[in-house]
């Protein structure tokens, strides 16, 4: 009896680990999808969400690709950067959109950097800033360094020869291995896509 109670609980427990993923990254996508669609009230489901992401993507557009777009929405940014109050928020917040997903995005340069000599210790960091001489920090560096499982991180300056140039791993592999704790890596994803059953 003991142990058909054992197999019970960890068949239970095997269950959560497989549907846990499943079930939270389902639940981020349905509160995302009914935020957005909320914000257009008086329309039938589904119909604010299709608007909202229409009316993003024609800004988008416009703001890229036609010289009165772009002209338009420069001017509402510089408004936007002068305005008392206001402008802390916004540039605060263009600032790491831009480093993560904008044309002048910061966080393209993987490195590894030594954090501790004896024993030798190297932590994952993003090289943000080359030349920090402008600030009184000749010869070193700016590191952005993430957390593991958090979007959180902190920045750090070295000097250059403590940092190394990543050459087995793009920005994207490096921010998933920082993330994920070093659970992840490319030998992973390798491994577990030779492990796929070919299709006939």
């Amino acid at each position: 009896m003991r142990r058909f109670a054992a197999v019970l609980l960890r068949s239970f427990l095997q269950g959560l680990l497989i549907l846990s993923p499943i079930a939270i990254t389902a639940y981020v996508i349905y509160t995302v999808f009914s935020s957005v669609d909320n914000l257009v009230p008086y329309v039938p489901r589904g119909v604010g969400f299709f608007i909202i992401v229409t009316v993003v993507t024609i800004i988008g557009y416009l703001g890229t690709r036609f010289f009165v777009g772009r002209l338009l929405f420069d001017g509402f940014d510089y408004l936007m950067e002068r305005t008392p109050g206001i402008k802390y928020i916004y540039t605060s917040i263009k600032d790491v959109l831009d480093s993560f997903v904008g044309d002048k995005k910061r966080f393209n340069k993987p490195v590894w950097v030594c954090v501790n000599q004896n024993p030798e210790i190297w932590r994952v960091g993003f090289m943000t800033q080359r030349d920090l001489a402008s600030q009184g920090m000749q010869g070193k560096v700016a590191v952005y360094m993430p957390h593991a499982y958090a979007i959180s991180g902190w920045v750090i300056v070295v000097e250059e020869k403590y940092i190394k140039r990543m050459t087995k791993m793009n920005a994207a592999e490096a921010m998933k291995f920082a993330v994920s704790g070093g659970i992840t890596s490319r030998e992973d994803e390798k491994t577990h896509e030779r492990e796929q059953p070919k299709e006939a």
